[in-house]
């Protein structure tokens, strides 16, 4: 019995355990979960960032919607001039980098356009899953964007 506790003894603990009755993790697994973590990280961490993108993007949007809305009201009141249209391009200048807000009119349609240099790191618009329609049929620098809305005087 005594030479049965000395052989225990003078083994290897983790030799105790075979294979097929002890659990654990070699170090293969334990390095391929790591790895499945971080590339699962750097997926999520990813969306984090074009979320991020696309609700500034959005947020430009949304603002120079505004500001195509207020001119054309502004246009159809009858005492509106130069003085509104001043006051709009400078929201649009306050509001949105380089922005700028303009009326155009064709064939008794006119169109209030409101255009903005886009960001760098904002998507491009054929990065988008829905490209918007081109600005009133305006050619715009490589950059920029707008928004466009018609009204009838």
């Amino acid at each position: 019995m005594r030479s049965g506790i000395m052989s225990r003894s003078s083994q290897n603990p983790h030799s105790r355990c075979r294979e097929s009755t002890c659990g654990g993790s070699s170090l293969i697994e334990v390095m391929l979960a790591v790895a499945l973590m971080a590339v699962t990280a750097l997926g999520l961490i990813a969306g984090q960032l074009w979320t991020a993108r696309e609700a500034r993007a959005m947020a430009m949007r949304e603002h120079a919607a505004w500001i195509a809305d207020s001119v054309a009201e502004a246009m159809c009141a009858p005492s509106a001039g130069d003085s509104a249209m001043r006051q709009w391009s400078a929201r649009a200048a306050l509001v949105l980098p380089q922005g700028e807000a303009s009326v155009r009119d064709n064939d008794g349609v006119s169109a209030a356009r409101v255009t903005w240099t886009a960001l760098r790191d904002t998507p491009r618009s054929d990065d988008g899953i829905d490209k918007p329609a081109p600005c009133g049929g305006a050619d715009l620098p490589v950059g920029s964007s707008c928004v466009a809305l018609a009204f009838a005087r």
